[in-house]
């Protein structure tokens, strides 16, 4: 391949350094691929439990939305365990609608994933 270009070393550097990029991307790809792949097992492998919590947080994070593309809003809450311990998990825009901080009740998960809220002395639920 470098055959092709003439003994010179400003081509040759440009070769090296788009083909190390190429090579970055595809790595940092298959490392983002291969985390989802992981965490999406250990949640299948994990049980569904069902934790009496307290809704301690809100958040939204937005990404996108310059000039004509989309925006994409993610929606994450966070809980409050008996033991203090806090957990952040991402939600759907009518489940982050449905929370109030303050809520008490019933969170069901399974690992990091959220699978619903039941408020306590209400009938019906989050999710």
């Amino acid at each position: 391949m470098l055959d092709s270009f003439p003994d010179d070393p400003f081509a040759t550097t440009v070769v090296v350094i788009i083909a190390l990029g190429f090579v970055l991307v595809i790595g940092i790809l298959l490392t983002a691929v291969m985390r989802g792949s992981v965490q999406w097992s250990r949640n299948n492998a994990s049980p569904v439990e069902t934790l009496t919590a307290r809704v301690s947080g809100k958040r939204t994070s937005v990404s996108g939305g310059h000039g004509d593309s989309s925006a994409s809003t993610w929606y994450h809450a966070t809980f409050e365990l008996p033991d203090g311990r806090r957990d952040e998990l991402a939600i759907s825009a009518k489940d982050y609608a449905q929370l109030a901080e303050g809520d008490r009740g019933q969170l069901t998960r399974q690992g990091t994933r959220f699978k619903g809220f039941r408020r306590d002395g209400v009938s019906g639920s989050a999710r």
